[in-house]
């Protein structure tokens, strides 16, 4: 009967090999993850410029209505000026980001014989 402080080898054996297994399933998953979190992060990115155009258009506008004395028509051309700078430069840069996402092969495109394509039983 081995001691209980012995290590046992066939256990360290296995769990490596669990482990690498597990490792490697991972990082087989990473690329497809990648390109998800990636068009996430640039939907992101367009919609805080759009809000963030606006929002400097009314802080702009206010400005000028507080030093000035123009009444709620700075906030008004504000408004209007941020929100046409913001819809220009998001329509700029999602034309850009699709332009670069046409060029990019797809890598994730399942052609029926990966680890996703349904089992078919052999006789």
């Amino acid at each position: 009967m081995p001691k209980a402080d012995e290590p046992n080898d066939k256990a360290f054996q296995s769990l490596d090999a669990r482990l690498d297994a597990f490792e490697a399933r991972k990082a087989a998953e990473k690329p497809a993850k990648a390109a998800g979190e990636k068009a996430s992060q640039d939907g992101y990115r367009l919609l805080a410029d759009l809000i963030g155009g606006v929002l400097v258009g009314l802080g702009f506008g206010w400005l000028l209505d507080h030093y000035a004395g123009t009444g709620p028509w700075g906030m008004v051309g504000g408004l209007l000026i941020g929100t046409g700078l913001a819809i220009f430069s998001v329509v700029r840069k999602a034309t850009k980001l699709s332009a670069q996402a046409s060029k990019a092969p797809a890598k994730d495109v399942d052609n029926g014989d990966g680890p996703t394509a349904p089992k078919q039983k052999r006789d």
